[in-house]
């Protein structure tokens, strides 16, 4: 089988290869991205696809759900640290009251009960963090088997895999071998199985796959970017206000139990 997909992987990468003769301005490695697309494309179809369906058809909703609850209350931490480089003291805050009320009350996030008493997931990256700090992103550039990307988040996600405190990097250094590649194995099947909904989407609305996934990820990444730069320059102008005890209380998430007497 391993035979099988590398050798349909090579023809669908040689295939897409042929050059694009009018690049879009924003993907001039267009050539490239579609080779490399095609392969994602075609070893996803062949190995990952039918055992993220496999996954998401024999696993019970709750179960699949704390599972993928369990990887995303871990990489809030990476989301937290990055909120802290970007200068944005009160999203780190927010997230890690987040992993603190998940972890506890949660079941080692299981449960998602922050979201539950609204305090809702504050998505960041280190690619997001080098826009932040003034770095361009760079051509769109696909990644082999990591899929859309441009240069600046290639150098987020190649360091991301480097530090310990992001979830990937975080799995590397179990030192017993089978657990390891067991909960990788478990966190890849769990990422692509939270995309099924939205590739079958794409299979439907899509004429042009490449390019629908191309747009819509450049429209999102600059989306997240101009709310964190913006939201950087409403801090700076509101800060005295912020910084007041009545102001802070009123807009800080609220953790306790709605139903505690207690709290009444």
């Amino acid at each position: 089988m391993t035979r099988t997909v590398l050798a349909l992987a090579t023809m669908a990468l040689m295939a897409g290869c042929a050059q694009v003769p009018q690049p879009s301005a924003n993907d001039p490695w267009e050539s490239y991205n579609r080779g490399m697309y095609a392969f994602n494309d075609t070893v996803d179809r062949a190995v990952l696809k039918p055992i993220a369906t496999g996954y998401e058809t024999v696993t019970p909703r709750p179960v699949r759900t704390c599972i993928h609850n369990v990887f995303s209350n871990l990489s809030d931490v990476w989301s937290g640290i990055n909120s802290l480089l970007q200068g944005r003291g009160r999203d780190f805050v927010d997230t890690f009251g987040r992993i603190l009320f998940n972890t506890t009350a949660g079941l080692g996030g299981c449960i998602d009960v922050a979201s539950m008493h609204g305090a809702r997931k504050i998505p960041n990256d280190f690619g997001m963090t080098l826009g932040v700090w003034g770095f361009g992103q760079g051509p769109y550039f696909v990644l082999p088997f990591m899929g859309p990307s441009t240069v600046r988040d290639g150098v987020g996600t190649a360091v991301a895999l480097t530090v310990p405190s992001s979830p990937a990097a975080a799995v590397f250094t179990i030192d017993n071998v089978p657990v390891r590649n067991s909960i990788l194995g478990l966190y890849i099947v769990d990422t692509r199985a939270n995309l099924l909904d939205a590739d079958r989407l794409v299979d439907q609305i899509a004429l042009d796959k490449y390019s629908f996934i191309r747009d819509a990820y450049l429209q999102r990444r600059k989306a997240m970017l101009d709310s964190r730069t913006q939201g950087e320059r409403a801090s700076t102008e509101d800060a005295l206000d912020q910084a007041s005890p009545s102001n802070t209380s009123d807009t800080l998430p609220v953790y306790e139990d709605p139903d505690d007497p207690a709290t009444h």
